[in-house]
């Protein structure tokens, strides 16, 4: 699942301090840690365009594969909100919004506006899609009506013909990514995505990488310090995800933080006069059962389009709405309508943010993107038996959401790209200070994460907002914000365990 970009404008100015390193202009060769026979990669200079709205565009070329930088390439593209203040630049701020497969290009046109007044003025914010991601050669593997009918699928299986189902929705999601990119799945992961991102920054011209990551962004930009230590500037890590995890123990602890972020929902509703779910948090929590229950039963109705409201739309609808605290009252809303109307219109409304589904069913390439990069990631279980054990265990510990988001990694039990490599913690030994925020009640990557990383990374920072939501920088809060920038202008991070209120 990925972050859901909130239009939040900051309105504290920092006061920034100053920093030596500047955008370097002279051609740049690969430094150590990159693959050989990358030069003309590193090489390449950018050609910036305007694309409307202040905003200019290129795009690069980097290998499919850095064992063979001789063979097929492939195109990212970037875009760039320039520095206001050209004459006191400090460089570029690459983004990444998570995902895995978010769109780092609509993530800085939604978003470059609402990073802090100094930041704007110093640093060029630069998106870019990661391979097969959006416009950079994109992957794609389902139609929208497979993709309606694989997130309707039943992941409450009350019996083995379910499960069966569930299996045949898994394979069909593998085979079709088998015929239509069976060429470009091995090479989508992150490590190669990370070689991709310094390829980026010798192709703007920065000495050094100064890099905001969101949620999935943070693994990226770990990947990145791992492989290139030295070309560490300032990494911010918002919304951490834990590298040393398995896929299915991620995928358990996803389900844990999604359980702990309704908790605060649920209790933070019972208050509201209103709350469909009474005034009891507990009991609240046993009437989101009970609806998930009935529209497992007996789908909830669509007044939106010929979809049925399944439980597992149901449930995503929810999910999508404990991304950001200012979703909390539609959800309060969407609860009122199916609980009252049996109307599920507003959570399938909601759930098709969270999938980038436009509503003539189409869908953007956000979930192909991140089943390929997710399966290739980390070794997956060798067959259903094996992942059921995880689902069980998820169920066990979080039982409104363990099953919804375990089952939904199934089709990496199937998948024609597959790796050995076991996943382990990232030190990053010899950068330069990287700063990790984890947000307490954060739904998605929860704060134990984001604590993890900060321990693992050798020079690991952990800045601690005491909220709700996904992810922190972005979000409106004085603290963080005030920290954040400090440390992207000046490379000083704040106190190890600062926490912000």
């Amino acid at each position: 699942m990925r972050l859901i970009a909130t239009a939040i404008v900051l309105t504290l100015a920092m006061v920034a301090g100053c920093d030596a390193q500047r955008g370097q202009t002279s051609q740049q060769s690969p430094p150590a840690g990159a693959a050989a026979g990358t030069d003309t990669y590193y090489q390449q200079r950018l050609k910036w365009s305007g694309c409307g709205d202040g905003f200019q565009c290129a795009t690069a070329e980097v290998p499919l594969d850095y064992a063979k930088p001789g063979g097929d390439r492939l195109r990212i593209s970037l875009t760039r909100l320039p520095a206001e203040d050209g004459s006191r630049r400090v460089g570029s701020l690459f983004t990444n919004p998570g995902g895995p497969g978010g769109s780092g290009v609509q993530f800085v046109r939604q978003a470059a506006r609402t990073f802090g007044s100094d930041v704007r003025k110093r640093f060029d914010i630069i998106g870019f899609d990661p391979r097969g991601v959006g416009s950079s050669s994109p992957l794609r593997c389902m139609t929208g009506p497979q993709l309606d009918a694989f997130y309707a699928a039943d992941t409450s299986p009350d019996d083995q013909k379910e499960v069966d189902a569930l299996a045949s929705e898994g394979r069909k999601y593998a085979d079709n990514c088998r015929a239509k990119a069976a060429k470009l799945l091995p090479y989508v992961g992150t490590t190669n995505a990370a070689r991709d991102m310094d390829v980026l920054r010798a192709a703007v011209g920065d000495d050094k990488l100064t890099y905001y990551g969101a949620s999935y962004g943070t693994y990226l930009g770990a990947s990145y310090a791992e492989q290139f230590p030295g070309k560490v500037r300032a990494l911010v890590l918002d919304g951490a995800v834990d590298p040393k995890l398995s896929s299915t123990e991620t995928l358990v602890e996803q389900a844990k933080g999604f359980e702990t972020a309704l908790r605060a929902f649920a209790a933070d509703c019972a208050k509201r006069p209103d709350c469909p779910l009474g005034t009891d948090p507990d009991a609240a929590l046993d009437r989101l059962t009970d609806l998930q229950k009935r529209a497992d039963a007996r789908p909830l109705t669509n007044t939106r389009d010929s979809r049925q409201v399944t439980e597992s739309w149901a449930a995503m609808g929810v999910a999508t709405a404990l991304y950001a605290k200012e979703y909390w009252p539609i959800l309060r809303r969407a609860l009122a309508q199916a609980i009252q109307k049996n109307d599920g219109t507003l959570l399938i409304t909601l759930a098709d943010q969270m999938v980038e589904r436009e509503q003539n069913g189409t869908y953007s390439n956000q979930t192909d993107a991140n089943m390929a990069v997710n399966c290739v990631d980390k070794p997956n279980p060798p067959d259903l038996s094996a992942y059921r054990k995880s689902v069980d265990e998820a169920e066990k510990v979080a039982p409104r959401f363990g099953q919804f988001v375990v089952w939904g990694g199934l089709p990496c039990v199937y998948w024609p790209a597959q790796t050995k490599q076991q996943p382990q913690p990232l030190a990053a030994k010899g950068a330069a200070p990287i700063l990790v925020i984890g947000t307490l009640r954060d739904p998605a990557t929860p704060y134990s994460w984001a604590r993890n990383l900060a321990r693992e990374l050798s020079s690991g920072v952990l800045l601690t907002l005491d909220g709700d939501g996904h992810t922190a920088y972005l979000q409106g809060n004085p603290c963080i914000t005030a920290a954040t920038d400090r440390y992207l202008l000046t490379g000083q991070p704040p106190k190890d365990g600062t926490v912000c209120r």
